[in-house]
């Protein structure tokens, strides 16, 4: 039996088991070792767990797996990244690193994470909804009244349909404030329930809000806290200099067995 140590950290409530994984301590390859150790009753807990690597070409590169060991990109993983890696001494306050979709630049000013985006496609209409990928897919539902959205079986029924297989699709929804910001409930496909908060979703929900009138930055309420993104509109309606940005923050260090 090895013993694995850990850092838990958190990103507006979307939290995550950090593993300093530059000795190769933990085998990236073994999925069902992911789903124990984030599984909230007989493992650690976490929406996601995520390495933290050397990389030749960046100043690190972050390995993400959801809590169902699937992957893709995770936003507010990555802002927690950028703190983990400041903490484990690799980076200052800006850093390229490697994740899921490719390279990202960020920066942490005033503790809060600048986390640079790829440039993103128009945002679609799917009906009354919309859909956008932000390097994780998500359809957007438009609501009057977030606090009151069936999220987690209107979700659930959204993330599976035909149109999105074989992969699924996060579902985000979305209420316009009257002055001008957001709020946003996410059923987070991977984790298969409601999370506290979605970087991406909030992202997608933020660059699909411009079409409704918003303008960058835009200011989003989640349930684990606020976040902000900023934003240029391409002629095409698609977006680039895509930034999220807010806080990410240590919970707890700790150690555990592992089989």
């Amino acid at each position: 039996m090895r013993t694995l140590s850990f850092w838990k950290y958190q990103g507006t409530g979307n939290d995550f088991i950090m593993v300093d994984n530059r000795e190769g301590v933990f085998d990236a390859q073994n999925l069902e070792q992911v789903r124990q150790l984030c599984d909230r009753h007989f493992g650690i807990g976490a929406d996601g767990l995520i390495l933290i690597q050397e990389h030749a070409e960046h100043d690190f590169e972050m390995i993400y797996f959801n809590a169902d060991g699937s992957q893709s990109l995770c936003g507010n993983g990555s802002r927690c990244a950028m703190m983990y890696a400041r903490q484990l001494g690799m980076i200052t306050d800006r850093a390229t690193f490697l994740a899921y979709d490719g390279a990202h630049e960020a920066y942490i000013k005033d503790e809060r994470v600048h986390l640079k985006m790829h440039d993103v496609e128009p945002v679609r209409t799917v009906g009354a909804d919309s859909f956008a990928d932000t390097g994780s897919p998500h359809h957007l539902v438009w609501v009057e009244a977030v606090a009151e959205a069936a999220v987690v079986p209107q979700g659930r029924e959204i993330r599976h349909r035909a149109e999105y297989a074989p992969g699924g699709t996060n579902v985000n929804f979305v209420e316009v404030e009257p002055e001008g910001g957001l709020k946003v409930r996410t059923y987070e496909r991977g984790v298969e329930d409601e999370t506290y908060s979605c970087g991406t979703g909030v992202t997608a929900a933020a660059l699909a809000a411009s079409d409704r009138g918003l303008s960058s930055p835009i200011r989003v309420t989640t349930l684990g806290g606020g976040l902000e993104v900023s934003f240029k509109k391409r002629p095409d309606n698609g977006f680039t200099d895509v930034y999220l940005i807010g806080p990410a923050l240590p919970v707890f260090q700790g150690s555990v067995n592992l089989n």
